[in-house]
């Protein structure tokens, strides 16, 4: 049977548990490398997914309408062509 690799490069093999001490240790070097946005890069975002929520909603809501219009047309062409 085949063992797993070990991508990680820790030298672990699959069936050896860490322990939690570690576990947390390992977690919080992880955390550190972690980098947050600042309070504008968060703002100017979200501004940037509002604008373009409304923008998409807009576009969706005007060809929605187009299509209601041109199936509304060609069915009153249809029944008048074919008389009812």
């Amino acid at each position: 049977m085949s063992e797993a690799v070990d991508t990680l490069g820790n030298g672990k093999k699959k069936d050896e548990k860490e322990s939690v001490g570690e576990f947390i240790r390992e977690t919080r070097a992880e955390f550190d490398k972690t980098t947050f946005p600042s309070s504008d890069d968060v703002r100017n975002t979200t501004i940037v997914v509002i604008i373009s929520v409304i923008f998409f909603s807009l576009y969706l809501f005007v060809v929605d309408q187009a299509w209601v219009q041109l199936l509304a047309g060609l069915t009153w062409m249809i029944n008048k062509v074919v008389g009812i």
